[in-house]
């Protein structure tokens, strides 16, 4: 996977996780792939939902260990 950009949101708690993750797809071309890390359980659903609402797509979704890790495609 060519993964464009990746931010690190460990340690941060809802909604900022998705609030940097959507000013990053914000610079990013269409179709370029967004790596989120995180570390709040919620994120899962979080990224989710988010990704219905706004029509980017979520890639993939991994847990490792106690960090959660979310790939979006920008639209």
């Amino acid at each position: 996977m060519d993964i464009h950009k990746e931010i690190d949101t460990r340690g941060l708690n809802c909604p900022l996780p998705i609030l940097k993750a959507k000013k990053a797809l914000a610079d990013m071309a269409s179709g370029q792939l967004l790596k989120v890390l995180a570390t709040d359980s919620g994120s899962l659903r979080d990224f989710q939902a988010f990704a219905k609402q706004t029509g980017n797509e979520l890639v993939e979704q991994q847990t490792v260990g106690d960090e959660y890790i979310h790939v979006l495609r920008r639209r």
